[in-house]
């Protein structure tokens, strides 16, 4: 998927097309995990639409939920949802965010090895 130590660096064009792929990866990525919750929170919540895409995204940015749940159905299922989002940021970041730290370490591999630095 990325240019391995021996090749050039990406052209600037190439790594901005990379960078969408990602973006729209972890964006992807994201949703699916706010489809989960949405769906958590209306059918078990029982809570509205809009109710229930209020608690899945706040669930998923880490803010903590808005409405209270009154069943065990509900509460074992946001207690499930509240890991799975905290797992699911966290590779929708790395997702987004792998690019630009493989060009940084790529960069200064070849700053090394341009130099004569031998570190392998």
């Amino acid at each position: 998927m990325f240019e391995s130590h021996h090749q050039p660096l990406l052209s600037a064009a190439a790594f901005v097309r990379r960078m969408m792929v990602h973006f729209g990866a972890a964006f992807g990525i994201i949703a699916f995990g706010l489809g989960i919750g949405v769906l958590g929170y209306h059918y078990l919540g029982p809570l509205g639409w809009v109710d229930s895409i209020l608690n899945a995204a706040m669930i998923l940015g880490g803010m903590g939920p808005v409405n209270s749940l009154d069943t065990n159905a509900a509460k074992l299922f946001a207690a499930g949802y509240a890991l799975f989002s905290g797992v699911i940021f966290l590779v929708a970041v790395a997702t987004l965010f792998s690019p630009v730290v493989h060009r940084v370490a790529h960069r200064f591999h070849l700053d090394a090895t341009s130099e004569g630095g031998d570190i392998s």
